[in-house]
């Protein structure tokens, strides 16, 4: 059997032997939308309760944008052009519109890189467009202190505008449950000591924050309560399938809107499985999200809920651009220099977390349960060894020797990583579609 895995901007071919028992995760067919500008042009002029995009616009005299970083593959192109033309339309001039990248804590986007995201240059040309730096005090307002005590600042561009719009992603998130929708305003144009914060262990370590879980889920409440203080905030969610094909879109009030979207989401990305597997191939998702080790982690924490214990997740991931960024390494430097215990220990004892540490904490999820094999033939020998995981070069024989290890010849593989959600469910209550 021959499958197909997303790496970088292709795949990656894998040919299993034919007597093995190969499970295929993958979400379920994704309808696509013939017209997408014609479906953004309508998911505008609908809106929903609050009224059509002009609607909200009247009487508006400034606008400011959240765009996601380069790190999620949104068709901005065609979203922007239209979302500008029409708030000029409504009486918005051009020279009061921002258009922000949420970038948390993430590197800014310029250049090439910038004009891919935005996918416009009469955008660029148009309105202003900038990078959000969380480190910049000067650019933030503390907009509310949270029920956990912690302040809650955001950057000044966002909060003292008339009309606040995010355009977003929806798909699964290993801590958040779901990404978009209040994600790109916290931690997307928060402060550092904000999103540090609430990326501690008493978060990450709840056992609500997790992928496709919103239910007490701390992240996702903690990003509720924040925007709650803002008015006039509306998001344009969109669905995509494996091929980056619009497959769904819509705008309105923040919330509503973003939770319809998930609705939407759910009954192709989270897929019900009846067995559990000892061997688990999966990918890092491919192109943008494979471009780091950093990123690549998301899929080993995705794939745990179908993992047996002891068993093996084996993940392809192109990290052209290494490990992520200084901090992340330097996290993952103090967990290969600790251990996986002293480092959560060490976790639980601070208030505040280290730049992208968290990253590494969640990585210690999977580590529990099992053992984590990496095939990334461009990261550096000095970047494997602090990876803090088994780096294979022979992907093959790496799982040809888990399944001999597990006496077992059953396997799961995941072309798509993290943007497929498989969720164990014991046979007799699986009441989802099409359970394997």
């Amino acid at each position: 059997m021959d499958v197909s895995l997303n790496y970088g901007k292709k795949s990656l071919e894998v040919s299993l032997d034919k007597d093995w028992k190969a499970t295929l995760i993958e979400k379920q067919n994704m309808p696509i939308i013939d017209d997408p500008v014609a479906a953004i042009s309508d998911a505008f002029s609908m809106g929903d309760d609050s009224g059509s995009l002009e609607e909200v616009a009247k009487g508006k005299s400034s606008a400011c944008i959240l765009i996601c970083d380069i790190t999620r593959p949104v068709p901005n192109g065609i979203i922007l052009e239209q979302l500008i033309d029409r708030l000029i339309t409504a009486g918005i001039k051009k020279d009061r519109i921002t258009v922000l990248v949420a970038t948390g804590l993430h590197r800014p986007n310029k250049g090439d890189e910038l004009l891919e995201i935005v996918g416009s240059k009469k955008v660029l040309e148009m309105v202003r467009v900038k990078n959000h730096y969380a480190r910049n005090n000067e650019d933030h307002i503390t907009l509310c202190t949270s029920t956990s005590g912690l302040p809650i600042k955001i950057d000044k561009r966002f909060v003292h505008t008339d009309l606040r719009i995010v355009i977003g992603l929806v798909e699964p998130h290993f801590m958040a449950g779901y990404s978009g929708g209040r994600k790109l305003v916290i931690p997307g144009v928060a402060h550092h000591q904000t999103i540090c914060g609430f990326h501690t262990a008493k978060f990450l370590e709840h056992p609500a924050a997790r992928t496709c879980n919103l239910k007490e889920n701390p992240f996702h409440e903690f990003q509720i309560e924040g925007i709650r203080k803002l008015s006039n905030l509306f998001a344009v969610n969109v669905v995509i399938d494996e091929k980056r094909n619009l497959s769904f879109v819509n705008f309105g009030d923040i919330e509503k809107s973003h939770a319809l979207a998930i609705k939407y989401l759910k009954q192709y990305a989270e897929v019900k499985i009846c067995q559990k597997f000892s061997t688990i191939l999966t990918s890092a998702g491919g192109y943008p999200l494979d471009k780091t080790y950093y990123q690549t982690v998301k899929s080993m924490v995705t794939a745990l809920d179908i993992l047996e214990p002891g068993g093996d997740i084996i993940v392809v991931s192109e990290c052209s651009e290494g490990m992520g960024s200084d901090e992340y390494l330097t996290a993952q430097k103090f967990l290969f220099k600790l251990g996986e215990q002293s480092y959560l220990e060490w976790l639980k004892s601070h208030e505040f977390a280290e730049v992208d540490e968290w990253q590494t904490e969640m990585q210690l999820k999977p580590m529990r349960v099992g053992n984590i094999h990496l095939f990334a033939p461009k990261l550096s020998e000095k970047d494997k060894k602090y990876t803090c995981v088994n780096n294979i070069s022979d992907l093959n024989a790496m799982i040809r020797k888990s399944i001999e290890k597990s006496v077992n010849k059953k396997i799961a593989v995941i072309p798509e990583g993290p943007y497929v959600i498989p969720i164990f469910v014991k046979e007799n209550e699986s009441t989802g579609k099409h359970p394997v």
